[in-house]
């Protein structure tokens, strides 16, 4: 029986990321993987995989609408869809062979095989050959992620009832799919078959496009997919789907109450994910996961039994992997005895669809439910020199600040490159800046950055230069 300071639970972002720091901060550390390859949900079937076919059909939406009008000409242009698929499948595994690089150089000892607990310090590894290893450990990390969610009658078959982790191994490009849910993964994925030459239409139950966003990202974001050619049909709610053979048939009831039917090649279902707690035998360590299929942790990340910890999707709060990491050093940086942080509500949320979206802090509409004066600036992408210079001029930039201390309060864009833009709002923001502050800094020119300073400058005194 091999003994450990920690023992880690899951080599995702959350777990292989806790495990590092763990062996920076000097503890014998330990990892335990079920499937064949390190990594995580993130980086084999999530956001690595998706984001390499949203650059690839990018790309080739670009090359058939765009390139001509920069004087680049293209014939006989067509989708290779397989090798799309081998692109993203390398890159795939280079990443997670990256993983397996940082286990090795930090000395971490790696695990293949169903974690189990045993007891509280104890936890057994079923390995596929059959075999068993028994582990001990002075604290252990629950980093099990989660796993796509359905609701009745809308169960995956994985052949034309399909979830994220099939779409991103397509053998042919629909010529119809059905996406449920306009969430984060329906609009990402849908926008890669959309690109490809796919008609898309969305069933959503909710009233709005991404509803957890700022609701003036999702009136937007609709306007600009609906250009592209998708088709919306909100306040849907899906009674069921069908698989026909080579068809597949979603029944829904619209918000009058009409049953309306809808026919594709295929059914994409992306209505979010769920905690994955799985073979664990959580009850062995005195741990039990609440209704939501979530193990329950105090603000220290501690479950019931304080050795025990738990990170990432398979707790409360956002399914990001940016999200886990954060967590996952903090538990390593607390199991040393130090005294780490983590402000949940400056840990930013993107949308890797073109243009891109992101956020932080609160919406408009939390900060008007709770009660603070507050004011907003806007600014549009298309009075950007850089964005016309680069046709990509779709989207804008909102700054929500105090009416009083002028305070940064929210951010919420869309834009090109948003994802990286919004760390201008994020460290501004955990610095409590003002958007005052925001106008002070000089921003290169012409960049997408100078919308941030624009939006700042409409939010304070509404001196927004170049609109």
């Amino acid at each position: 029986m091999s003994s450990y300071d920690v023992i880690i639970i899951g080599s995702g972002p959350g777990g292989y990321v806790s495990a590092i720091r763990c062996a920076q901060l000097g503890l014998k550390t330990a990892i335990i993987e079920k499937y064949a390859t390190l990594g995580g949900t993130c980086l084999n079937v999530g956001c690595i995989p998706s984001k390499a076919l949203l650059d690839s059909s990018e790309h080739f939406f670009n090359a058939k609408h765009n390139f001509q009008e920069h004087g680049i000409d293209l014939k006989g242009l067509q989708a290779n869809l397989s090798q799309m698929i081998n692109r993203k499948n390398e890159v795939v595994s280079q990443t997670c062979a990256g993983v397996k690089f940082l286990m090795d150089k930090n000395k971490i000892s790696v695990y293949y095989g169903m974690g189990s607990f045993v007891d509280k310090q104890t936890v057994s590894v079923l390995a596929e050959d059959g075999s068993k290893t028994t582990l001990t450990a002075k604290n252990i990390v629950i980093a099990t992620g989660s796993k796509p969610n359905f609701f009745p009658g809308m169960e995956p078959d994985k052949k034309r009832i399909i979830t994220s982790t099939e779409a991103l191994n397509m053998t042919e490009i629909p010529k119809k799919m059905l996406v449920i849910g306009a969430g984060v993964i329906g609009l990402e994925l849908g926008s890669v078959f959309s690109r490809l030459g796919s008609e898309i239409d969305v069933i959503e139950f909710a009233p709005t496009l991404l509803p957890t966003m700022d609701a003036s990202i999702g009136k937007e974001f609709g306007k600009i997919l609906k250009k592209e050619g998708f088709k919306f049909h909100m306040e849907h709610r899906v009674e069921s789907v069908v698989n026909m053979g080579k068809k597949v048939v979603l029944t829904a009831l619209n918000k009058k109450g009409e049953s309306i039917n809808f026919e594709a090649d295929y059914c994409l279902v992306a209505v979010g994910r769920k905690a994955y707690t799985e073979g664990l035998q959580l009850k062995n360590a005195g741990i039990s996961a609440n209704e939501r299929g979530q193990v329950e942790v105090n603000e220290h990340l501690q479950t019931a039994v304080p050795t025990i910890y738990a990170i990432g999707d398979v707790v409360r709060g956002a399914m990001l992997a940016h999200k886990a990491e954060e967590e996952g050093v903090f538990v390593a940086e607390l199991i040393a005895g130090q005294k780490p942080h983590i402000n949940y509500n400056l840990i930013p949320g993107v949308v890797y669809t073109w243009p891109e979206i992101a956020a932080v802090g609160k919406t408009e509409e939390e900060i008007k439910a709770m009660g603070i004066e507050y004011k907003v600036g806007s600014f549009p992408i298309k009075a950007l020199g850089r964005a016309r210079a680069s046709m990509d001029t779709a989207g804008f930039i909102k700054i929500i600040a105090d009416k009083k201390t002028d305070e940064v309060l929210g951010v919420h864009m869309i834009a090109p490159r948003a994802a990286d833009l919004i760390m201008e709002a994020v460290v501004a923001m955990e610095y409590r800046a003002s958007a005052e502050d925001i106008v002070r800094i000089c921003h290169p020119h012409p960049t997408y950055s100078e919308g941030m300073k624009e939006a700042a400058m409409a939010a304070t005194d509404n001196r927004a230069m170049h609109i």
